[in-house]
């Protein structure tokens, strides 16, 4: 795979995607991580796709413009659980984490606060993703092999023919009922693992109400990925 590099403040990388059905050059700025990516047919010479991303680099900077600024999450800051922004504190004597009505308390010891936000994260994730997904796929009548969190940029899920599903940890952080919709999505490959209107005809069986869920996520699903948990420690 090819890239390139737009000189200028900052520096933006373009990966040259080449695809037997382009019929021109598109420019493509990820919601998600703010990835470019240029597609191109088989044939096009790469002198010339180079002559357009330059040619556009006026809005290839105005898209990354408009992508979230990381938010660092430590003590004092926020973080997004089930929709909801909660301020992140310690309070002594705490075993585990916990949630108030507008805090995520976590337990006084000396470690990463952003590793203690995602952690937890993680677990109530794993626990809210299994539970859909045994209801979704009771109601399509199949059967899963297994689910696997990431913390992946490009997707939000995905299954396997095998029928093993994936999903991004990060889904935790939306409101729940956007979540529910993630998990439906994917039990629906178990019997069509395609995008045919049979898929989204299994979908809206298990999750009637998909279209505004499925919005919501394009809408905001870079403002989970703006959450920085790698961050400074809060001892």
């Amino acid at each position: 795979m090819e890239r390139t590099v737009l000189a200028g403040t900052p520096p933006v990388e373009i990966t040259l995607r080449r695809s037997a059905r382009a019929r021109r050059f598109s420019l493509r700025v990820s919601r998600v991580d703010g990835a470019v990516t240029l597609s191109l047919p088989d044939w096009a010479r790469t002198r010339d796709a180079l002559e357009f991303a330059h040619a556009q680099e006026g809005w290839i900077r105005r898209a990354l413009e408009r992508q979230p600024l990381a938010q660092v999450v430590g003590e004092g800051g926020r973080v997004l659980f089930e929709g909801r922004a909660l301020m992140i504190a310690t309070q002594a004597g705490l075993r585990a984490p916990e949630v108030g009505q507008d805090q995520l308390l976590l337990p006084l010891r000396k470690a990463a606060r952003g590793a203690q936000v995602a952690a937890f994260l993680k677990t109530a994730a794993r626990a809210r993703l299994a539970a859909a997904c045994d209801r979704h796929a009771a109601a399509l009548g199949r059967g899963f092999q297994s689910i696997t969190l990431r913390d992946t940029r490009s997707r939000w899920g995905s299954c396997t023919a095998d029928g093993r599903l994936m999903f991004s940890w990060r889904l935790v952080m939306a409101p729940p009922e956007v979540l529910d919709y993630v998990a439906a999505h994917e039990v629906a490959h178990l019997a069509q693992m395609n995008h045919s209107p049979a898929f989204w005809a299994e979908v809206a069986r298990l999750c009637p109400q998909y279209r505004p869920r499925r919005a919501w996520l394009r809408a905001h699903g870079a403002e989970l990925q703006a959450f920085d948990f790698a961050g400074p420690s809060g001892d």
